[in-house]
């Protein structure tokens, strides 16, 4: 038997706090199930969304997309090609800031010392089974110049819309040429705004900091979800009370009727306690983490 759920660690049983846990999690296989692929590639989707072997089958794809200096949209999430996080491990062999960087260079990159190179977004798209959702988040749109994290006044979200624009326009383009049901994310709120000029398609913002700024930018864009990390999520042990308080999430959302898919998910024992905690999907690196 699992011990008692815990409001971040603090000893107090939190259950009586927190939503019912979910019946059925949607599996959301981050960048590709990251833990077992190398990420955002075709080896990855075709992987996450096999119909047998181990671990479950995905019920929605999560990949990055960033554009290319010739203006074509990649997957990929890291700003530079190589290095990542301040670190000299090489994402790709290939060197650069991927949106100063031609197409051909960047598509002819090989990912995670395997074969598997960075793709477009419309091969990807064409590689997911139709019956498999897709979670596009909005990584960059070629600038430094954005806000990150937070709620725009209305001068400041029509100037990072124009820097948006271009690139949003060209990815909701290659999504509607595709039938699959696609959900945009992004934690900046003026891509989330330019999807929603141009879209019918579902929103979600993603979390870092604010989960008053989050919730906020959910509401002003009739957001069908909100993304937020694990240590957001409160009646779990990885709830961190220092940087969120006495917030309670899950409530709030499920009160404006808003899923919570939460990131990133990295062993079954986060996955339980997360869906203990009535969270609606989970952002994983691995097919494994749910009980069969």
């Amino acid at each position: 038997m699992l011990p008692p759920r815990t409001d971040g660690g603090n000893n107090t049983v939190a259950g009586q706090q927190s939503p019912e846990p979910t019946a059925d999690p949607t599996l959301i296989a981050h960048r590709g199930f990251a833990g077992e692929n190398p990420e955002n590639t075709l080896a990855a989707v075709r992987a996450a969304t096999r119909e047998d072997g181990s671990g479950e089958r995905a019920d929605m794809i999560e990949l990055d997309v960033v554009p290319t200096a010739d203006g074509d949209v990649v997957v990929f999430h890291d700003d530079h090609l190589a290095g990542r996080d301040g670190t000299g491990m090489g994402l790709t062999d290939t060197s650069g800031v991927v949106w100063e960087t031609g197409t051909e260079t960047v598509t002819s990159a090989k990912v995670l010392q395997t074969e598997e190179t960075v793709p477009k977004l419309d091969d990807v798209l064409e590689s997911i089974p139709n019956d498999v959702d897709v979670n596009i988040e909005l990584k960059n749109p070629g600038s430094s110049a954005l806000r990150f994290d937070e709620k725009l006044t209305s001068d400041e979200l029509e100037t990072q819309q124009e820097i948006w624009r271009p690139f949003v326009t060209r990815v909701v383009d290659i999504v509607e040429g595709y039938d699959h049901e696609v959900i945009f994310s992004s934690f900046y709120e003026a891509a989330l705004a330019v999807v929603s000029e141009q879209s019918m398609a579902s929103v979600a913002p993603l979390l870092w900091e604010s989960i008053e700024d989050g919730l906020a930018i959910a509401e002003a864009y009739d957001a069908d979800a909100i993304h937020p990390p694990v240590a957001m999520i409160r009646g779990t042990p990885f709830f961190d009370d220092s940087r969120f308080g006495d917030a309670n999430l899950v409530r709030r959302a499920r009160i404006q009727d808003r899923a919570v898919n939460v990131w990133t998910v990295e062993s079954w024992y986060q996955a339980d306690r997360l869906i203990e905690a009535g969270v609606d999907g989970l952002i994983a690196d691995y097919s494994t983490l749910l009980a069969e």
